[in-house]
């Protein structure tokens, strides 16, 4: 039991990636808060982003309250397996993430306010875990669309990082890389705490505060 536990803390690598399928699983059709089509085209000036900050049914809900946000989802990426299913991301054996896919207008809330709202949020400093959530999945990450979010997120990282240190937190072990595919969790998935008010939800923040991520 332990040895799976390990395993299940450790990335796996492409060659030993459960193989997938060449076909999305099937999902929501509707946002279940916004009431719009879950797949709809990004409407022109808006723009989106990508956050794993540990269990995604309590991330998706930060997002989608927070003003400015016009969609999000429920999904994986960040690992080698095609169209992974939650069971299958849970083995530990598809490297996927846990992620929520944003769309906002950057006319009501900028990118650094979504990232103030990411580090705020959740732990940056736990490695493969968040809280009690153990595994790969449930790792921290930033997965940007553009050079201007790779900057505002390696410079936030750097300006956040002595705030934890000095309150007694690790060092930050967020993954900022370009934004990988994004593949849909299943229909329960989507909007969960929506559906499930009582549901559980295991995110948590460290209490600093992040004084940057405020639109200049």
């Amino acid at each position: 039991m332990f040895m799976l536990k390990q395993k299940k803390m450790e990335m796996v690598g492409a060659g030993d990636a459960l193989p997938g399928r060449p076909d999305p699983i099937p999902t929501a059709r509707t946002h279940f808060v916004f009431d719009r089509d879950l797949k709809a085209p990004i409407p022109e000036g808006m723009e989106q982003a990508m956050f794993g900050m540990g269990c995604f049914w309590g991330v998706e809900r930060k997002f989608w309250q927070t003003d400015g946000v016009w969609m999000t989802a429920a999904g994986y990426a960040g690992g080698f397996t095609p169209n992974p299913t939650y069971e299958e991301v849970c083995t530990g054996r598809t490297g996927h993430n846990e992620v929520v896919h944003v769309v906002y207008d950057p006319s009501v809330i900028s990118y650094e306010e979504l990232l103030k709202l990411f580090w705020e949020g959740h732990d940056p400093t736990q490695g493969m875990r968040q809280g009690n959530d153990m595994g790969t999945q449930y790792r921290s990450g930033i997965y940007y669309y553009s050079e201007a979010q790779r900057e505002a997120a390696e410079r936030t990282k750097a300006e956040f990082a002595p705030r934890l240190k000095k309150a007694g937190y690790g060092d930050v072990t967020t993954e900022i890389i370009p934004a990988p595919e994004f593949y849909y969790g299943e229909d329960y998935h989507q909007q969960y705490l929506a559906k499930n008010p009582a549901g559980y939800c295991g995110l948590g923040g460290t209490g600093v505060t992040c004084s940057i991520g405020l639109a200049v």
